[in-house]
């Protein structure tokens, strides 16, 4: 597609091409995945000419200039200094470079200024049209030094109209300056899709709908045509969030929602909304009280929390009525490390469960043919499930019109196993409700150390082998499962880039090119044409396993100058056995890191090093928070927090930490106000660590 510079232009354009993917596109076929083609490079900013090459500063006081100070390559770099905010940054108009649909890669070297230590940065892309503006994170907040350099590296498609677009980099907080250089953007040529091969909604034609989360970009060209080949069933991602529905009180934007929408009529899909009720990725001002201020529990406020709660699902609930078959009505609100399995959340502290009841008493009111759900992730773990099972077993005999059970079902290469995902299913019959597989995929990853450029063959058998596992349960259980979804449509875009850290993960059916993987080969039952060994490998024995965090995807957005919202953390499953110790004092080592955050909150990852010559059988890390954090979940442990006294103990599957380097890691989500200062120190079942 050629670039277009006019407004005009792009305008009319993206309408067209919303047509066109609108639409079932016919293309040549071809009979087997296709070879990758070369990137292409657009656009790339090396500095070595004493420019800043068209990038410019976003505020109106930072100084953006030319530095030969540090440099990547060559002998100059762009320098960004004096800043007065943590948006401030070297910002650089891509208008005219980009062709709306295309995925590009962008990539940047980024080193903090000499002096300024470490330093979080994120790079992201501001696009406006008429007067509007949209911030959307391109690479996640990522750790800079001032002793080297850091790649940072990420997608971005530009799926809606604009008439003004550029990408920037910005700290996560603070105002330190830094460097950057050998900006670089490209993207892969695309590849026709595979017509010959089964679509996966005619291999499950008579077990269930096969559905994707999508979002604006899906449906545009080759994706769209994928989208349309093989799935019957669609979720808006974000695009039917409050964040993005109702950013501010009374003030709705339906543009991406509208758009999934008209996809879905035009290829006689299924609609699952997505979602009314969710402790993240809700505008601040929701839980602000008639003055303004965070709200506390009085019945003023809870009065107006259900208020506002009534009028959002009126409006976006009755505006798709005609349109969505089923709601996650109420997303993620058990955690099962409290005593009532109820999460914390600001809903429940101001409401009690009436923020649930109201909910779902509204959906029903508004879209009295929708199936309503109740969602969560992790129900494949028992602790879990239970508590979920004794919420809706309860809230039904109130005459709360829950019809239906949502899994996420968010897992990777070792975890959870077939006869776990069997449990979860069979656990929830006896109510008598619909089950969906609502936001499926599979980590090629087992830990937040491993990275791989492209998926080693073993990582992609053993992904297929999970797949099929599941799979085959959920066939077992069509009688019960009236839907599954998987969390994308393909490899080139997924959530999991940038969750838990950034790095290229491969969790999908179809690759980054759009050609079907040995997943899907496995899931429909049939060989690869390209294959060399068994279709569908069996499971390896089933251990206890390492599990990545199972998480609930959101929008990476990061609206300047405000910060980042907040990515939705949901914990690997955790028990939490009493630390044994090894009988002898412990030599360790700890490395804690913030890997993003936001203005109400942050995401830790830690890894423990045992330093000493015996193992560490069962373990406790201990630390104090010096500015009033507190956290509210934790993966692969289990948490406790007395005061600024935080405790994190092993889980069931991670206790024995290895001899001589051997390690155990960890993640968690904490809130934070104002000031983030890591612990100073550590300690090991009692034994102080080392840092770092």
């Amino acid at each position: 597609m050629p670039t277009l510079s006019s407004r005009a232009g792009r305008a009319t354009l993206g309408l067209l091409m919303l047509t066109l993917s609108a639409l079932a596109v016919v293309v040549a076929a071809t009979s087997t995945p296709v070879r990758a083609a070369d990137p292409v490079t657009v656009l790339t900013s090396s500095f070595e000419d004493g420019t800043g090459q068209g990038w410019a500063r976003r505020g109106t006081v930072e100084l953006v200039e030319n530095s030969t100070a540090v440099a990547h390559a060559g002998t100059r770099s762009l320098l960004t200094s004096g800043r007065t905010a943590s948006w401030n940054g070297p910002s650089r108009d891509l208008l005219t470079t980009v062709t709306r649909g295309t995925r590009y890669t962008y990539s940047v070297w980024a080193r903090a200024a000499a002096g300024a230590g470490s330093v979080q940065l994120r790079m992201s892309v501001e696009r406006r049209w008429q007067g509007t503006a949209s911030y959307e994170q391109v690479v996640n907040s990522t750790t800079v030094t001032d002793g080297g350099w850091t790649q940072l590296t990420g997608g971005y498609t530009l799926a809606n109209d604009a008439d003004f677009f550029a990408v920037y980099v910005e700290t996560v907080s603070g105002t330190a300056s830094f460097h950057i250089d050998d900006f670089s953007l490209s993207y892969l040529p695309p590849s026709p899709i595979q017509t010959d091969i089964p679509s996966l909604k005619t291999v499950f034609a008579n077990d269930f709908p096969i559905g994707a989360a999508v979002g604006r970009p899906q449906l545009l060209a080759e994706r769209g045509q994928l989208l349309a080949k093989h799935f019957n069933s669609v979720t808006a991602g974000n695009a039917m969030k409050w964040d993005a529905t109702e950013p501010t009180e009374g003030v709705f934007n339906y543009t991406d929602a509208d758009a999934i929408v008209a996809f879905a009529r035009a290829n006689g899909m299924k609609v699952r909304g997505h979602t009314f009720v969710w402790h993240n990725q809700t505008p601040a001002w929701v839980f602000n009280d008639a003055n303004g201020q965070p709200m506390t529990a009085t019945p003023a406020n809870k009065t107006l929390l259900l208020a506002r709660l009534e009028a959002h699902i009126r409006a976006v609930g009755g505006r798709y009525a005609a349109d969505v078959s089923a709601w996650d009505v109420v997303n993620e609100v058990i955690d099962e490390n409290q005593s009532d399995g109820l999460r914390r959340s600001t809903w429940y502290t101001i409401t009690g469960l009436d923020y649930i009841r109201t909910a779902f008493r509204v959906a029903r009111q508004v879209a009295p043919n929708a199936k309503l759900f109740i969602n969560d992730y992790n129900t494949n773990v028992q602790a879990k499930r239970d508590k979920l099972y004794n919420l809706v077993a309860s809230l039904k005999a109130e005459g709360v019109p829950i019809d239906g059970v949502g899994h996420q079902q968010h897992g990777n290469i070792s975890w959870p196993t077939g006869a776990e995902t069997d449990s979860m299913i069979a656990t929830f019959i006896p109510l008598g409700v619909e089950q969906q597989i609502t936001e499926m995929d599979t980590s090629i990853y087992t830990s937040s150390s491993e990275s791989f450029t492209t998926p080693p063959a073993d990582r992609l058998a053993s992904q297929a082998a999970r797949y099929k596992a599941w799979f085959d349960v959920y066939r077992k259980y069509k009688a019960n499962i009236t839907s599954v979804t998987l969390w994308g449509l393909a490899d080139d875009e997924t959530w999991l880039d940038s969750y838990p850290v950034s790095r290229k993960d491969f969790p999908l059916l179809f690759d980054v090119q759009l050609q079907a993987k040995p997943a899907y080969w496995a899931v429909i039952g049939a060989a690869s044409p390209t294959a060399t060994g068994p279709a569908s490998p069996s499971p390896s024995p089933s251990r206890s396993p390492s599990p990545s965090p199972s998480v609930s995807p959101s929008a990476s957005a990061s609206p300047s100058p405000s910060a980042s919202r907040s990515p939705s953390a949901s914990p690997s499953p955790s028990v939490s056995p009493s630390p044994s110790g090894s009988g002898s004092p412990v030599s360790c080592r700890v490395k804690y890191t913030v890997t993003n955050q936001w203005n109400s909150g942050f995401q830790g990852d830690v890894v423990v090093t045992n330093t000493g010559p015996a193992a560490v059988n069962g373990w406790a890390l201990r630390w104090t928070f010096a500015n009033g954090q507190v956290v509210n979940q934790s993966w692969s442990s289990v948490y406790a927090q007395s005061g600024a006294n935080v405790t994190i103990t092993n889980a069931a599957w991670n206790g024995t930490i290895g001899a001589n380097g051997g390690t155990a890691s960890f993640g968690f989500l904490s809130s934070w106000s104002g000031t983030n200062t890591a612990p100073a120190a550590f300690t090991l079942n009692g034994n102080a660590c080392a840092l770092g």
